[in-house]
């Protein structure tokens, strides 16, 4: 993935320098017959450009990333829904789209070559992947959690974004076979270094599995009990062995400050009499 700083800093939304806390990401399409990034960047860097601004553009001709606004900058991508809008708390990322295709009426057009236009398709798609596999990791965002990567029409149906389709229609418009639960899957993949190839419906099976298992580490990992009254029945022996021994102690005399993981990981230890 080739990333090209060119941050618009004419757009209302850089000079605004509002802030947000990123919690997920959106996936957004163009939604016209434009391949360049470079054509949107000219044309949003203006302050009299208050219309719209999104972190980054991918190029449907090179398939490269020009970050536009600086990751944790509030832009103004998703517009409002009926619950809010998804660019007070996620990134927004365009794929510009092929120049070989016509839109007729809302998200439905035509296409003068299908070769062309999926070619330039599946490069946005894969350095999409590749873009949000990175922020998932800069930001330490689970890909796979409800809300985390939305598209801009998800975003509609969950009440933070305006009725759009994309960039699910394109998708389909050109029969691509990609799904945002699909690319959610990819983006775990590519966090993980998992081969990108078909899987079986056992191993299908096994990563839906893991996913979950991620899950609820990750809950549990936030999890954390500070006082005697808090700490779970089936944990108290095993912590109060680990003190005695000296594996463990709270960051003060009052507060154990402990992980529900550390908990465990105390109580597997007492079982195999490691604090005896």
């Amino acid at each position: 993935m080739k990333l090209i700083k060119s941050i618009m800093t004419n757009n209302p939304c850089y000079t605004a320098g509002r802030k947000i806390t990123v919690k997920g990401l959106m996936l957004h399409s163009v939604g016209c017959a434009q391949p360049s990034a470079q054509v949107f960047r000219n044309i949003w860097n203006k302050a009299s450009y208050s219309a719209a601004c999104v972190h980054g553009f991918i190029d449907a001709n090179t398939g490269d990333v020009y970050q536009t606004l600086p990751w944790n900058h509030r832009g103004w991508h998703s517009a409002s829904g009926k619950l809010g809008a998804a660019h007070n708390t996620h990134i927004g990322v365009e794929m510009c789209e092929p120049a070989c295709i016509t839109y007729t009426s809302g998200g439905r057009f035509t296409c003068s070559d299908m070769n062309k236009a999926r070619e330039a398709v599946r490069k946005t798609y894969n350095t999409a992947v590749e873009l949000f596999a990175y922020l998932c990791t800069e930001y330490r965002l689970n890909p796979l959690k409800d809300g985390v990567i939305i598209s801009h029409s998800e975003g509609y149906r969950r009440g933070v974004a305006t009725n759009h389709g994309d960039p699910e229609h394109l998708w389909r418009g050109l029969n691509m076979g990609y799904t945002m639960d699909g690319f959610r899957k990819d983006v775990y993949k590519k966090m993980n270094n998992v081969e990108d190839e078909e899987m079986t419906v056992e191993e299908k099976r096994e990563f839906e599995a893991l996913a979950k298992k991620v899950e609820e580490l990750s809950e549990n990992q936030r999890k954390v009990y500070h006082y005697g009254k808090d700490i779970p029945q089936w944990a108290k022996d095993a912590l109060w062995k680990a003190q005695q021994k000296g594996v463990f102690k709270g960051v003060s005399e009052s507060d154990f400050d402990v992980s529900e993981d550390t908990l465990k990981t105390l109580v597997f230890m007492d079982r195999v009499h490691l604090l005896d």
